[in-house]
Protein backbone atom coordinates (compact mmCIF):
# COMPACT_ATOMS: atom_id res chain seq x y z
CA UNK A 1 0.00 0.00 0.00
CA UNK A 2 1.37 3.65 -0.89
CA UNK A 3 1.91 6.01 1.40
CA UNK A 4 -0.14 8.81 1.54
CA UNK A 5 1.97 12.42 1.67
CA UNK A 6 0.46 15.48 2.32
CA UNK A 7 1.76 19.17 0.53
CA UNK A 8 0.45 22.61 0.87
CA UNK A 9 -0.11 24.45 -2.80
CA UNK A 10 -0.22 27.84 -2.14
CA UNK A 11 -1.56 27.80 1.54
CA UNK A 12 -4.15 24.78 0.21
CA UNK A 13 -3.40 21.30 1.78
CA UNK A 14 -3.63 18.38 -0.71
CA UNK A 15 -2.56 14.57 -0.41
CA UNK A 16 -0.87 12.34 -2.95
CA UNK A 17 -0.25 8.48 -2.69
CA UNK A 18 2.41 8.21 -5.51
CA UNK A 19 5.63 9.93 -6.10
CA UNK A 20 5.24 13.34 -8.30
CA UNK A 21 7.75 15.87 -9.49
CA UNK A 22 7.18 19.27 -9.42
CA UNK A 23 7.31 19.43 -13.33
CA UNK A 24 4.23 17.07 -12.94
CA UNK A 25 2.49 18.79 -10.58
CA UNK A 26 2.64 21.84 -12.86
CA UNK A 27 1.49 20.04 -15.49
CA UNK A 28 -1.68 18.00 -13.23
CA UNK A 29 -2.80 21.81 -12.15
CA UNK A 30 -2.13 23.79 -16.20
CA UNK A 31 0.38 26.22 -15.02
CA UNK A 32 2.24 27.69 -18.14
CA UNK A 33 5.71 27.24 -16.39
CA UNK A 34 7.11 30.06 -19.21
CA UNK A 35 5.44 32.13 -17.04
CA UNK A 36 5.78 31.77 -13.02
CA UNK A 37 8.11 31.11 -10.40
CA UNK A 38 8.73 28.18 -7.83
CA UNK A 39 8.94 28.60 -4.38
CA UNK A 40 9.47 25.22 -2.81
CA UNK A 41 10.12 24.81 1.16
CA UNK A 42 10.87 28.76 1.04
CA UNK A 43 13.56 28.76 -1.40
CA UNK A 44 12.96 29.53 -4.93
CA UNK A 45 13.33 26.49 -7.18
CA UNK A 46 15.25 26.71 -10.65
CA UNK A 47 13.27 25.62 -13.09
CA UNK A 48 15.85 23.35 -14.71
CA UNK A 49 15.45 21.09 -11.37
CA UNK A 50 11.85 20.76 -11.66
CA UNK A 51 11.91 16.86 -12.97
CA UNK A 52 14.40 16.08 -10.07
CA UNK A 53 12.56 17.28 -7.02
CA UNK A 54 9.73 15.14 -5.82
CA UNK A 55 7.28 15.91 -3.75
CA UNK A 56 7.92 14.94 0.07
CA UNK A 57 5.52 15.11 3.19
CA UNK A 58 4.87 18.22 4.32
CA UNK A 59 6.18 20.35 1.57
CA UNK A 60 5.35 23.92 0.67
CA UNK A 61 5.11 24.88 -2.44
CA UNK A 62 4.00 28.36 -3.58
CA UNK A 63 3.38 29.42 -7.50
CA UNK A 64 3.86 33.28 -7.86
CA UNK A 65 2.40 33.78 -11.61
CA UNK A 66 3.50 36.46 -13.75
CA UNK A 67 1.24 38.87 -15.55
CA UNK A 68 1.82 41.17 -18.26
CA UNK A 69 -0.35 44.70 -19.15
CA UNK A 70 0.01 47.57 -19.39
Amino acid sequence: MAKIKGFFLNGQEYCIDKAISLSELLSYFDYNSALLVLEYNNFICNKKDWDKIFITNKDKIEIVTIVGGG
